[in-house]
C-alpha cells in the first residue's frame, strides 16, 4: 500500500473535520507538481543532461562537409600562357569513424548513466518539494489553531479583568490582583500578536510552494507504510532513497570518464570519401588555340590514420583529472549515504517522540481543564487567588499550544520519513490530475535523432508567479476543535464568604 491509497480519506483524529469544498493536501501536493517553478527548472536540467548523450553519440557518426572557394588571379606572369585568370573549386568529404581508441564508446556510456543520475536527482527534488508543501500545509493548520488558542485565552483574560475589576469595586479583590489580571492579558495580547505574525509567515510560506493562498485546508490523510523500527527505515532508505541513488549513478558514470580520458592516447582510424571539382571559366590557356579543358573532377577513397606521439602531457593531465573526480564522486556517495542514514533515523526519532508528545499532551489538556475548574471553585470560596486562575490558564494554553504542535511534528516528520526511504514521490502519491511528467520521452526523441537541425521554439515558463497574490492576514479559515476550545471564565454570582480588602 503506497500513500495513494490514503490521499483522501480521514484525517488526524484530533483535528477538527471541516466542509468538503476545503482545500485538501493532495490538491496542494498536486498544484505545486504543476506549477512550482524549482521542480520545472529540475525537469529543464534533466532535458539538457539528455542531450548530453547525443552529443557523445555525435562524434562516432559520420561527418559531410562541402567547401568551395574562388579566385582571381589579379597578376600573371606574361610568359605563362596557361595559367587561368580565374577559378572555381568545390569538394565534398565524408568521413567514417572507424575506431577512436574507445574515446566515443566510453563517453557514450558516462552521458548515460549521467541521465540515469538526473532523473533520480529530479525524483528527490519532487520529494523534497512534497516535503516543503506537507510542512508548509501542517504549518498553516499549526499556526490557525495557536492563533484561535490565543484568542480564546484573550478573551478569557479579559473577562478575568472585568470580573476582577468588579469584585475589587465591592471590595473583594485587591488592587494587586487587579494589577496581575492586566499584566497576564498585556502578555497574552503580545503572544496573540506574535502568533497572528507566525501565520501570515506561514500563510507566505505555502503560496511559494503551491502558487495559491491556503484556504480551508482539510485535515490530512493518515500516512501509511510507516516502518515499524528505524533499522528496518534505514533499509529501505538505503535501496530507494533517489539523491543516494543519484550520487551512486554519477560515481559509476566517472569510471567511464577515466577510460575516456586514457583513450586520448591511441591510434583513431576514419574511412574517407572524397570528391572535387574545378572550373577556369574559360580563362585557362587564353590566346592559346586551342584551348585546353576548363573543367575537371575526381574522387579519393581510402583510410585515415592517427597515432599520437606526443601531445605536451594533455592526456596524463586529463587521465589524472578524471581519477580526481572518480575519487570525489565516490566520497561523495559515502557522504550522501551517511546523510540518508541520519536523515531516516532523525525523521523516524521525530516522529515517534511527536507521538509520544500527542499523547502526553491530550492527558495534560484534560488535566489541565479539570484543574482549571478546580482552581476556579476553590477561589469562589478564597481558597484560591487571582494569581492561581491566571497560572492554570497559562498551564492550559501551553498543553494545548504543545498538543497542536506535536500533531504537526509527527505528520511532517512521518512524511520526512517516507521521503528519506524513497516513497514520497510523485509516483507514489496518485497525483492523477493529469498526466505525470516523463522524463523518458525526451530522452528517447533526442537520442534518435540524427538531425542537424532541431532546436526548439521558445521556452514557455511552467512556474506560476504568485505577484498578484494578496498580502495575507491572519485571519482563520479552519474553526478551532472544540476540544481545545477553552472555557470562558464568568464572575461569581454572589460576592463569596472570607473576602479580603
Amino acid at each position: 500500500m503506497r500513500v495513494s491509497v490514503l490521499l483522501g480519506c480521514v484525517g488526524l483524529a484530533a483535528l477538527a473535520a471541516v466542509p468538503a469544498t476545503a482545500d485538501t493536501l493532495r490538491e496542494a501536493l498536486l498544484a505545486a507538481y504543476k506549477n512550482n517553478p524549482s521542480l520545472a527548472a529540475a525537469r529543464a536540467g534533466v532535458r539538457a543532461t539528455d542531450e548530453n548523450v547525443a552529443i557523445a553519440e555525435a562524434a562516432g557518426r559520420p561527418g559531410v562537409s562541402v567547401n568551395g572557394n574562388y579566385t582571381e588571379n589579379a597578376l600573371n606572369s606574361a610568359n605563362t600562357f596557361l595559367s587561368p585568370q580565374r577559378q572555381a573549386q568545390g569538394n565534398a568529404q565524408l568521413v567514417v569513424p572507424l575506431y577512436q581508441g574507445g574515446r566515443v564508446a566510453n563517453s557514450i556510456r558516462g552521458a548515460e548513466t549521467r541521465v540515469e543520475a538526473s532523473r533520480a536527482q529530479l525524483r528527490g527534488t519532487e520529494s523534497d518539494l512534497f516535503v516543503g508543501v506537507v510542512g508548509a500545509y501542517m504549518d498553516v493548520i499549526r499556526d490557525e489553531a495557536i492563533v484561535g488558542l490565543n484568542q480564546e485565552n484573550v478573551k478569557v483574560l479579559e473577562v478575568n479583568l472585568q470580573a476582577t475589576r468588579d469584585r475589587f469595586q465591592v471590595g473583594d479583590l485587591t488592587r494587586t490582583d487587579v494589577a496581575q489580571s492586566e499584566a497576564r492579558l498585556s502578555v497574552a495580547r503580545g503572544q496573540l500578536e506574535t502568533a497572528q505574525a507566525r501565520l501570515i509567515s506561514s500563510k507566505e510560506s505555502y503560496i511559494r510552494l503551491v502558487g495559491t493562498p491556503p484556504g480551508k485546508l482539510e485535515d490530512p490523510p493518515a500516512l501509511p507504510n510507516l516502518p515499524d523500527s528505524a533499522d528496518a527505515a534505514v533499509d529501505v532508505a538505503l535501496k530507494s532513497n533517489p539523491n543516494l541513488l543519484a550520487a551512486q549513478r554519477s560515481s559509476d558514470a566517472s569510471r567511464f570518464d577515466v577510460s575516456a580520458a586514457r583513450a586520448s592516447r591511441l591510434p583513431q582510424v576514419s574511412g574517407v570519401v572524397g570528391g572535387n571539382y574545378f572550373n577556369y571559366l574559360g580563362s585557362y590557356g587564353a590566346g592559346t588555340s586551342p584551348k585546353p579543358g576548363q573543367t575537371g573532377s575526381a574522387a579519393t577513397v581510402g583510410l585515415q590514420f592517427t597515432l599520437p606521439i606526443y601531445q605536451g602531457g594533455l592526456p596524463a593531465a586529463q587521465e589524472r583529472q578524471a581519477q580526481e573526480r572518480r575519487a570525489q564522486a565516490l566520497e561523495t556517495v559515502t557522504d550522501t549515504e551517511r546523510a540518508v542514514i541520519a536523515q531516516t533515523r532523525s525523521a523516524y526519532a521525530i516522529w515517534k517522540s511527536s507521538l509520544e508528545v500527542i499523547a502526553s499532551s491530550q492527558r495534560a489538556v484534560e488535566a489541565n481543564k479539570l484543574s482549571l475548574e478546580g482552581v476556579r471553585a476553590e477561589n469562589s470560596v478564597g481558597n484560591r487567588t487571582i494569581l492561581d486562575i491566571l497560572n492554570a490558564e497559562q498551564e492550559l494554553l501551553n498543553s494545548q499550544v504543545t498538543l497542536v504542535t506535536a500533531q504537526r511534528d509527527a505528520y511532517v516528520a512521518g512524511f520526512a520519513l517516507l521521503s528519506a526511504m524513497g516513497e514520497a514521490e510523485a509516483r507514489d502519491l496518485g497525483l492523477d490530475g493529469g498526466v505525470l511528467y516523463d522524463p523518458l520521452s525526451n530522452y528517447k526523441r533526442t537520442k534518435r535523432s540524427w538531425s542537424d537541425f532541431g532546436g526548439k521554439s521558445t521556452y514557455v515558463p511552467t512556474g506560476t508567479s504568485t505577484r498578484g497574490t494578496p498580502a495575507q492576514d491572519a485571519s482563520q479559515q479552519r474553526p478551532l476543535d472544540p476540544s481545545l476550545n477553552a472555557p470562558v471564565d464568568t464572575a461569581p454570582d454572589a460576592p463569596p464568604s472570607g473576602t479580603r480588602k
